[in-house]
């Protein structure tokens, strides 16, 4: 069966990077876009592969992670619908340091480094919500070292529970394995299930596969186990 190709336009006003170009600068960065469909397990990139541009997620998920000659890998981000990765390399001009892989069904969009260049040097509000996005990036790896070295492994599945909506709670699903978000944590993938199961067991949350209901907002809160 034929895939029909979308208007890379009508998603990429839709970000917040390029909500506000003029249409003469979306066309041009549309036409340096690349419509990617990508099976659950595609590698995307790896490290040492130059970095041209940048992707974004429209729909499905990717990991980013470290790959160690035996095989191992540590999880470093999880990206989402709406999400990109890569900006801080292309602007560097450095080869990726981290692998990509999707982690369900993909389509991604790879937008490439000379529109992106033309675009900052034409719009000074576009090269200015380009440093915003990638200053948030900045600022969550920040608050990633902080977690890994004042908070305790409990604390910080508490952390990703609450991270996207700390004062509701409601139900959280998991974007990837409970393996991989555990890498992602820094814990073991035994250490987050004994954890989850604890909480479980006192009430707190409730547990249906990769689905996690937030029981008692305030006891989660303040565990500690």
């Amino acid at each position: 069966m034929l895939r029909t190709r979308i208007d890379s336009r009508q998603f990429l006003k839709r970000l917040p990077l390029f909500a506000d170009l003029a249409p003469g600068d979306m066309d041009m960065v549309a036409a340096a876009t690349t419509e990617l469909h990508l099976p659950r397990g595609r590698v995307i990139f790896k490290r040492g592969d130059p970095c041209n541009g940048f992707h974004t997620v429209i729909y499905g998920s990717v990991k980013l992670c470290f790959v160690s000659s035996q095989g191992d890998e540590k999880v470093v981000e999880l990206i989402g619908p709406g999400q990109s990765f890569g900006e801080a390399l292309m602007f560097m001009e450095r080869d990726y340091i981290v692998q990509a892989e999707a982690l369900a069904d993909c389509m991604l969009l790879h937008i490439g480094k000379e529109a992106i260049l033309s675009g900052i040097e034409r719009d000074p509000g576009f090269a200015r919500r380009m440093l915003a996005g990638m200053s948030r990036r900045l600022h969550g790896l920040i608050s990633d070292v902080e977690s890994y070295t004042l908070r305790s492994g409990s604390q910080r599945v508490v952390g990703y529970l609450l991270k996207d909506d700390p004062r509701q709670g409601g139900e959280v699903m998991l974007s990837a394995s409970k393996k991989m978000v555990a890498s992602r944590l820094n814990i073991t993938p035994e250490y987050f299930s004994r954890v989850l199961h604890d909480m479980a067991g006192r009430g707190l949350v409730g547990i249906a596969g990769r689905s996690i209901t937030i029981l008692d907002l305030e006891r989660l809160r303040a565990y500690e186990g």
